[in-house]
């Protein structure tokens, strides 16, 4: 039996907060990662903007289109994951106006397949929730650290440390719950006012750096399963070390390409007792 058992949905992440079950959440960019994720019963996955840093190496996610996020979440929703799946709005596709931002998340939803968007900010961004949440498109809103606004915040800074701040964060999360939003990221903020913001409103919070107090974690995938040897935020748990487990394999392949050894007989396709060639084998993850 699939530990999901049912398809997600931003009504299943409701259900969850008032049961007090805890939802799970990680980032996915293409089909083997929502597949694994899915089968692991991760509850909602995010193809966030991340996918500029950890993809395609960028220093923040400023730089990612509409058209690379829609590419990857076609590429996610292809698993066809039992997971909810959200798609980041990157960069410029909400800051100009209210309909822009609609039109983009149409195209999430008709291009990528997407079953939610996710949009950074508080206060300035209502009009544009509440625009995108009566076309229909679910929103989950994110306070606390925005990344998006890292030129406007000064760098990856955690947020409301101070009480003024702290306010913001909190009376933003209430608005947003009242404009129709079904879930919250909170980034990089203190344990105590995540623990403020989740007892404060009624609809899930999915907590990254704002401690254990939130109804819901998410992290990105490739950091929590170690799949680089690159700098990790203080609040990533790695639960494997791929990384060196990789970099061992590929060694072996090159010895044994170098010392002829592979391919072997065994990975090589003789001809049939009838004189033809055998098929050749197609993988396939499903």
């Amino acid at each position: 039996m699939h530990p999901l058992e049912t398809k997600q949905t931003v009504v299943n992440l409701k259900k969850k907060k008032k049961a007090g079950e805890k939802i799970s959440s990680v980032t996915a960019y293409d089909y083997p990662t929502a597949k694994v994720a899915s089968d692991a019963g991760i509850d909602m996955i995010l193809v966030g903007d991340s996918l500029g840093m950890v993809l395609q190496g960028y220093a923040n996610t400023l730089k990612v289109t509409m058209n690379e996020m829609i590419y990857h979440t076609r590429m996610v929703t292809s698993a066809d994951p039992l997971s909810l799946v959200v798609a980041d709005m990157p960069f410029g596709s909400f800051h100009i106006s209210p309909q822009q931002a609609v039109e983009n998340a149409v195209r999430f939803v008709k291009e990528g397949g997407a079953e939610a968007v996710k949009l950074e900010g508080g206060r300035k961004r209502f009009k544009t929730i509440e625009a995108i949440i009566n076309a229909e498109i679910p929103v989950l809103g994110h306070l606390g650290l925005t990344p998006q606004s890292i030129h406007a915040l000064g760098g990856f800074k955690t947020q409301g440390k101070r009480k003024e701040k702290a306010d913001e964060i909190l009376a933003d999360a209430i608005e947003m719950e009242k404009l129709g939003v079904f879930a919250i990221v909170l980034e990089s903020i203190p344990v105590e006012l995540a623990k403020q913001v989740t007892a404060g409103v009624s609809i899930p919070t999915i907590g990254i750096g704002a401690g254990k107090y939130c109804d819901g974690q998410v992290l990105v995938f490739h950091d929590l399963v170690g799949f680089t040897n690159l700098y990790q935020p203080k609040f990533v748990r790695q639960y494997a070390n791929l990384y060196p487990v990789i970099l061992e394999a590929l060694k072996n392949y090159i010895k044994d390409i170098h010392s002829g050894d592979f391919p072997g007989e065994k990975e090589s396709y003789p001809i049939s007792s009838k004189g033809t060639a055998s098929p050749p084998y197609r993988r396939g993850y499903r």
